[in-house]
């Protein structure tokens, strides 16, 4: 029953891109379309508590009792897991090079890089070539939408927010791994957001924390990035504080 709606799911998608092949990618939006600032604002105060109370200490107390190497680690397993959601994507946005860049990441790091624990590809010089559905989205014409602060999930876009979900349900291993399998899968990609959380701790506290309006500084920072992402290149010395801690998996 499980397998047969991932196929039935499969076949949904294969149907959409049919139907939006002929489309072009939407126009990448400049202005700040927030029309539920309040309520998003409502949403910030909570994700910051949350981190203040939460998320910092328990990454905190995880970058300091878990060894560097053993953190690299779990985070490379967890990058690698993303992969085949990404090659998935990648052939959606009939974008064939990167698809094949990113399946031999994966296969190479999963071979010969244990599983991922050890990103063997990257030494290579075959770099990650990121994407998710939200970027789907954007190639077949869907627009930007609203902003919108998310739960947890923090800053995003109403395409985003929908991208992430079809990700989620969407990402081909969810065909092979099975639970307790799956449990722990996901367990590596929480301890995997708390070494970021920890990694970048300065940066985000800086946000988060130290900005006159934390609001406004991450929602301006969120939208500059993802909009340069669909451009083709992200800005070097951003970092959302939201998208590493709690991104895709």
């Amino acid at each position: 029953m499980w397998k047969t709606l991932h196929y039935q799911r499969a076949l949904i998608s294969a149907g959409l891109l049919i139907l939006v092949s002929a489309c072009s990618p939407a126009p990448i939006e400049t202005a700040v379309n927030d029309p539920q600032e309040a309520k998003n604002r409502g949403t910030h105060q909570f994700n910051r508590d949350l981190d203040s109370l939460v998320v910092r200490p328990t990454a905190t107390a995880y970058g300091t009792i878990v060894p560097g190497p053993v953190r690299t680690g779990v985070s490379n397993f967890a990058s690698n897991l993303n992969l085949p959601g990404m090659v998935l994507n990648d052939l959606l946005q009939l974008r064939i090079e990167d698809a094949g860049a990113n399946t031999f990441r994966f296969l190479l790091n999963s071979t010969f890089g244990i599983a991922g624990i050890l990103d063997i590809a990257t030494d290579a010089g075959l770099e990650e070539r990121s994407t998710d559905f939200g970027e789907t989205l954007h190639v077949w014409g869907v627009e930007e939408g609203v902003y919108a602060e998310l739960p947890i999930v923090g800053p995003s876009t109403e395409r985003h927010a929908f991208g992430r979900v079809v990700d989620t349900i969407l990402n081909p291993l969810n065909f092979v791994i099975e639970n307790p399998e799956r449990s722990a899968v996901a367990a590596t990609g929480i301890a995997a957001r708390f070494g970021d959380r920890y990694r970048f701790s300065d940066f985000i506290d800086s946000v988060l924390y130290e900005s006159e309006d934390s609001y406004a500084q991450a929602r301006l920072l969120y939208l500059q990035n993802r909009r340069a992402q669909l451009r083709g290149g992200a800005d070097a010395e951003y970092f959302d504080p939201y998208e590493e801690l709690y991104g895709e998996e």
